[in-house]
């Protein structure tokens, strides 16, 4: 299932996982690709392979393909009890072929973070992974384009469509970098959601609860889809002068499963 709100926390301090956990996130990544410099990479990665935490999914985010570092990670991580790996700058198949043998069973998802990336989106998704990730500020930085909405567009609803075809989870949105603004991280949560996606990811604590509240429906998107069920499911009917077939009440039971 597709984390709504998971949380990075940089994997060299230790000392942050706990608060991580306690934020409200429904999973933390343990992060050893950015935000970790390369003196501390060994460290972040003993620090994943240790990490216990209760009640909540933990994630890590290796290194990419091609660095000192990836192949260590794997290794490190292929007998921890993980609820699954973080692939960043995701481009061929192949390469997540060669981490399956090393991680077996453990879920990969994997992160869309440039041009040669969105191109193999729907054989990478087809490819065994449990989940796409939206890398938007790399992906932008690749091509050259501005990080906005209408930039990002088709990009956002290729990773969309690649999941569907591939019938894996919801596709994770990428990041909000303004980390005190909260109005912006709920409209952007809101604006992901609308186009598809199930979740977000955050690098704040203070993120957790705005992203959480834009993949929430509406008070009325909860009521309208409360009468669409109640109206039954045999045909066509009306309810408040709206056509409910097939296609309507499935999207009333997916705001409802939304909202619970």
């Amino acid at each position: 299932m597709t984390p709504t709100a998971p949380l990075f926390v940089p994997g060299h301090r230790p000392e942050r996982f706990a608060k991580a956990a306690a934020s409200g996130a429904d999973a933390v990544i343990i992060d050893l690709e950015d935000a970790v410099p390369p003196e501390e990479k060994a460290a972040a990665r003993a620090n994943a392979a240790a990490a216990q935490l209760e009640g909540i999914p933990v994630l890590v985010r290796i290194n990419p393909a091609g660095t000192p570092w990836h192949a260590e990670d794997l290794v490190a991580l292929a007998e921890s009890d993980l609820a699954g790996i973080l692939l960043p700058k995701a481009e061929n198949p192949v390469t997540i072929e060669g981490m399956r043998r090393m991680i077996g069973a453990m879920d990969v998802i994997a992160l869309i973070e440039s041009a040669r990336g969105l191109a193999a989106a729907r054989e990478i998704a087809a490819g065994g992974v449990a989940g796409l990730g939206f890398g938007s500020l790399d992906y932008a930085a690749d091509l050259g384009c501005a990080h906005t909405r209408q930039a990002l567009l088709l990009a956002r609803s290729e990773l969309v469509l690649a999941s569907r075809l591939a019938g894996i989870g919801a596709p994770i949105d990428g990041v909000t970098a303004a980390i005190g603004d909260d109005a912006l991280t709920e409209d952007d949560a809101r604006h992901a959601a609308e186009l598809g996606f199930g979740g977000k990811l955050l690098i704040h604590p203070r993120q957790v609860a705005p992203a959480l509240r834009g993949f929430a429906p509406s008070a009325a998107e909860v009521e309208w889809a409360g009468k669409v069920m109640a109206a039954g499911g045999g045909g066509a009917v009306s309810v408040d002068g709206m056509m409910i077939d097939a296609p309507v009440r499935m999207r009333a039971e997916r705001i409802l499963a939304r909202a619970r």
